[in-house]
């Protein structure tokens, strides 16, 4: 099986991308959604993380406030850092636990991590291929703003706490430009799928 990564800055257009991936026979693990499930009541950090932030992290009914925890850590470098190194390898071990299920299934030709953060975290050599997705920084912040309600200078502030696309294409097999039509990204999306099942056959054949 194939072991690919969606990756690419906030609110560049990964979850359009994965969709259409998704919708063409890839398993694709949304990395968010399991790290959602690391910051709930129980979870082995879920007191670790109440310790250190405070309750000011939490909503009413005692859950983590996803919203109040982001304002934290996007307005200070260290505690972002922080919750990184929490959260991280603890993602990275459900990723592999899911791989493993799905490899002794057999059922999928390639499998897909949907993740912002796979390039900082140093997890890119874990994956066979990348793929990158990006927009001009105007339109990420119009999409970022418009989705989370957030003013210009949240969403600014929350693009450049993250590496810069300049940074991130040297590591990328694949890139697609979001910054068009959807029409336009469809048609890359499934340019790339060809390649990536190209790539699972080479890898299966011990060509990869």
């Amino acid at each position: 099986m194939l072991i690919v990564a969606l990756t690419g800055g906030i609110a560049t257009g990964k979850s359009v991308v994965s969709t259409i991936l998704s919708q063409k026979g890839c398993y694709v693990q949304n990395a968010d959604q399991v790290a959602h499930q690391l910051l709930e009541p129980g979870s082995e950090i879920f007191e670790e993380l109440v310790n250190h932030f405070g309750p000011v992290i939490l909503n009413e009914t005692g859950k983590v406030n996803r919203r109040n925890l982001a304002e934290i850590i996007f307005k200070n470098p260290e505690e972002r850092a922080y919750l990184n190194r929490l959260i991280h390898p603890l993602v990275l071990e459900k990723i592999k636990r899911t791989i493993k299920e799905l490899e002794k299934e057999g059922n999928y030709e390639i499998y897909i991590t949907e993740a912002a953060l796979v390039i900082e975290a140093g997890y890119y050599q874990f994956y066979d291929r990348i793929i990158l997705t990006y927009c001009s920084t105007e339109i990420q912040i119009q999409r970022l703003a418009f989705r989370d309600n957030l003013s210009r200078e949240q969403a600014l502030e929350r693009i450049l706490a993250q590496l810069p696309d300049s940074e991130k294409i040297p590591y990328a097999h694949y890139l697609i430009d979001t910054s068009g039509s959807l029409s336009e990204t469809i048609e890359q999306t499934e340019k790339v799928f060809l390649n990536l099942y190209q790539d699972a056959w080479l890898k299966k054949s011990g060509r990869l």
